[in-house]
């Protein structure tokens, strides 16, 4: 899978700390210039419905997991492969400094009705929401929230890189409306 982005916490010194490698997906479900995403109140931001692949899960069995669990997504169909975008995070529990996040992305169909979703407590208490928009207004809410939330989650800047790569490689600009 293509390498996207490769990105270092600023704080972080690679060679003198202890890491340990999460291996994730996120999903990319479009339709026209609407793309499914997460909205998440806490940090007010939207992101790619996705998370950690399970010990022992296939990661394409990890995708459909976390895709169906946060959106209610049905009949996940036409999986490509996007790219990989690898983040190296402080960790603050014991045992390692720094987590290696490697985010496999995929792009997929579904049916146009979603289900019921099955979020994680932490998720329900953050306010997480799955939502269709404009992927347009997507990146300008993100870009805001980067420019002024002094609350924003460390994945927005992630988020955002991903969103305006899937609008400028997988959007048709006949379909952007400004």
């Amino acid at each position: 899978m293509r390498l996207l982005k490769s990105t270092v916490h600023p704080d972080l010194h690679l060679c003198e700390q202890t890491s340990f490698e999460r291996i994730a997906t996120r999903a990319i479900v479009l339709k026209g210039d609407h793309i499914l995403l997460l909205y998440t109140q806490r940090y007010d931001d939207y992101t790619l419905p996705g998370g950690g692949v399970d010990e022992q899960e296939d990661i394409i069995e990890g995708f459909k997991r976390e895709l169906t669990e946060e959106t209610g997504a049905h009949n996940i169909r036409n999986i490509k492969a996007f790219g990989l975008y690898e983040e190296f995070r402080p960790w603050y529990k014991d045992d390692f400094d720094i987590m290696n996040m490697k985010s496999y992305c995929f792009s997929c169909d579904i049916d146009n009705q979603l289900g019921e979703t099955k979020f994680e407590d932490y998720e329900v208490k953050n306010g997480m929401k799955a939502v269709w928009l404009p992927i347009k207004d997507a990146i300008k809410h993100n870009e805001k929230t980067i420019a002024e939330s002094d609350k924003k989650g460390m994945s927005v800047e992630r988020e955002l890189f991903l969103l305006k790569l899937i609008q400028k490689e997988l959007i048709p600009c006949s379909e952007i409306i400004y």
